[in-house]
């Protein structure tokens, strides 16, 4: 499928309108998931009567946020799980994993990763990495991985006899990260969880949901996951929630993890929302709209980068499993020069040069483009990649995928064929 010599004069505009033709069925497609996902949370916001009283928050401790109350009441029904704690106060999406992982795991115990290596800030917190930081090594849990499959689908077989007794938990990593993998579908997850749960009803299973949700139609929580967790600054803040980010799953396990984020006893009682109830609410309810617009930038990606012969991940007809589309540059100059393109059509910060640069948590020097009102926010387009081989640019979020399109142009003129 990719483009010919004769082709190579195509200007950006006219691909770009050739890709639009092309998925129009697809974007159709995702506009009919965009309402099931919004009757959802429109279900939810009525059956617990939310209303303007729930936006004022409390302060010092944070005790009796009727708003806060709620607005976890209204997620955990979202998510299709027994409870949820929604807070400001977890500082990303690692954070919320890592207070789940510390609010479950004991010394002693054994964490299985069967999605092959996880996310890279999630390295530290395991002790792969980095030394006396009280990682859980530091505490005594040892750590397992399953390799995936050469095509890099999870290795079943290997999964069917993979729980051992000590295996306290297993961590499903929904999205892709920055490996070169398909990420999970649900289907995966609840297929995931049936085979663990054969092995050992008590074992653990926890998901990391980062930028996988309302990207189907259901979540982890409501196909047996016992915990999932995420960052709202992803997909559930709607690209309009400050910070923050939730743990969701069975009671004791949400309140093990919120034990962990304030103090044992204080647990999900505690936390001021310093006057976000309302941006969270709100941000709630954009949130379907705004996946589809960045699943529909992410396909309108994939095709165009596909034409121009870059290997794409996922492929431009293919389903969605997160709000991540890779694009294998092949070249450190050709990353950097792609990211510059993306940040000169960034609402914010266009006049910035992204260039290569340490990030904590991260193994890899990163260039990144994030010309976004929130500082950090993945829901809005931006576009990042590790200065490693084989060079890949990763895509993310999309208020409007207009905005990708008007982006896009520049970076096809920038990078060029491959």
């Amino acid at each position: 499928m990719s483009i010919s010599a004769q082709k190579v004069a195509m200007d950006s505009l006219s691909l770009i309108k050739e890709a639009e033709q092309a998925l129009s069925q697809i974007f159709s497609g995702i506009d009919s998931q965009v309402k099931i996902n919004l009757k959802r949370v429109l279900d939810a916001l009525r059956h617990h009567r939310v209303g303007t009283h729930h936006f004022a928050g409390v302060s010092g401790y944070g005790h009796d946020d009727l708003g806060r109350q709620v607005l976890d009441q209204v997620f955990a029904e979202v998510m299709g799980a027994e409870a949820a704690a929604v807070r400001v106060q977890f500082v990303s999406g690692t954070h919320a994993i890592a207070c789940a992982l510390y609010g479950v795991l004991r010394p002693g115990d054994e964490m299985l990763a069967v999605a092959g290596a996880p996310y890279d800030t999630l390295e530290e917190v395991i002790g792969i990495r980095g030394s006396n930081q009280g990682s859980l090594a530091d505490f005594g849990i040892t750590y397992r991985e399953l390799s995936l499959t050469e095509p890099g689908t999870i290795d079943w077989h290997a999964l069917e006899m993979a729980v051992r007794p000590e295996t306290r938990l297993v961590l499903i990593q929904r999205s892709c990260g920055y490996s070169w993998r398909p990420s999970l579908a649900i289907a995966d997850i609840k297929k995931i969880i049936h085979s663990v749960k054969q092995q050992n009803p008590n074992t653990i299973c926890l998901v990391d949901n980062c930028y996988g949700e309302f990207v189907e139609t259901l979540e982890p929580a409501a196909v047996g996951a016992d915990l999932m967790a995420g960052s709202l600054i992803k997909n559930p803040g709607g690209t309009i929630v400050t910070a923050g980010g939730y743990v969701a799953g069975r009671t004791d396990l949400v309140e093990s993890a919120t034990c962990r984020l304030t103090a044992p006893g204080i647990g999900s009682s505690g936390g001021a929302t310093f006057d976000q109830n309302r941006l969270l609410f709100q941000g709630l309810f954009l949130a379907p709209q705004m996946v589809g617009e960045a699943m529909k930038g992410n396909h309108l990606t994939a095709y165009v980068f596909d034409r121009l012969g870059y290997p794409v991940n996922p492929l431009p007809l293919a389903p969605r499993r997160d709000v991540i589309q890779a694009i294998q540059l092949g070249s450190p100059d050709k990353l950097i020069a792609f990211c510059r393109a993306i940040q000169k059509h960034s609402p914010i910060g266009s006049y910035l040069d992204p260039i290569p640069a340490e990030m904590p948590g991260y193994e890899s020097q990163l260039v990144m483009a994030g010309g976004t009102f929130i500082d950090g926010s993945t829901s809005e387009f931006s576009a990042d990649g590790p200065l490693r081989e084989p060079y890949i640019v990763f895509c993310q979020g999309g208020t409007h995928w207009t905005h990708v399109a008007i982006a896009l142009e520049a970076a096809i003129e920038a990078v060029g064929l491959a």
